[in-house]
């Protein structure tokens, strides 16, 4: 692998207080990036700040809330304004809420995740190409899941609806911003090392055991997995890989 993709490139990573978002984060940072980490609580994203910093990478914590437009705008200003510029931005902030059969699905909950998983999804592509139109490109990615897009399961339909929705987000927004020189790609993890995977009560060592009857591959996939997943469609590699929708999960949507 060489450790250079990201030299002096400046990525974006929202969510980034824990999990999925910590671990791209740091991979991006681990490889020369400068990164600013965003979510809506200042203390996980100091946490993710201070790894960085620690393996001897460049990083800066802005809090900001997708589902609040103006937020996200600020956000990537303040990017801008730390760093010179935006080339790489990953759209990972997401809430998981399940339990309810359609029919009997809460609407708090509903409009909870259409707020922020596929509306705060669309906040922060429109701010991050509004920059990166107007200064020669970039590339996004945005973090779907295997739940919706590739696989449906009972009883997750909230979350199954707003994932296919940043799916297909993802891909029609492609085409539409690939002649601004904007590439935008979608990675939809299955069960990952990262808290939303567990069930309500669930242990890891319990989860160890469901896994190995759930997924083909007999685990989860870790979060290095994934994480190696966005960097390859965010880095040059990947220059026609447009619309691209990659499922990282261990063969259960196979």
């Amino acid at each position: 692998m060489n450790a250079a993709r990201f030299t002096d490139r400046v990525v974006l990573v929202t969510g980034a207080g824990s999990g999925l978002g910590r671990a791209i984060a740091l991979a991006f940072a681990a490889e020369g990036a400068k990164v600013v980490v965003a979510g809506r609580t200042a203390e996980p994203l100091e946490g993710t700040v201070g790894l960085i910093e620690a393996a001897g990478g460049v990083g800066t914590a802005v809090t900001a809330d997708v589902a609040d437009a103006g937020s996200v705008r600020e956000l990537v200003r303040r990017t801008v304004e730390i760093y010179g510029g935006l080339d790489v931005a990953v759209n990972n902030a997401g809430v998981f809420r399940g339990g309810h059969s359609a029919a009997d699905f809460p609407l708090d909950d509903w409009q909870t995740l259409l707020d922020i998983n596929v509306t705060g999804v669309l906040h922060a592509l429109q701010a991050e190409v509004a920059h990166m139109r107007a200064h020669g490109g970039g590339a996004i990615v945005n973090i779907a899941s295997n739940l919706g897009p590739h696989v449906r399961i009972p009883g997750v339909f909230g979350y199954q609806v707003s994932k296919a929705a940043v799916s297909a987000l993802t891909r029609a927004a492609a085409l539409d911003h690939i002649a601004d020189g904007v590439r935008i790609n979608a990675v939809s993890p299955g069960a990952s090392e990262s808290a939303m995977s567990l069930r309500p009560g669930e242990t890891e060592a319990e989860r160890e055991v469901r896994m190995k009857q759930e997924s083909p591959l007999g685990r989860i996939s870790s979060a290095t997995e994934v994480a190696a997943a966005v960097l390859y469609l965010a880095s040059d590699a990947a220059g026609s890989a447009v619309g691209t929708d990659l499922v990282i999960d261990g063969g259960v949507s196979a």
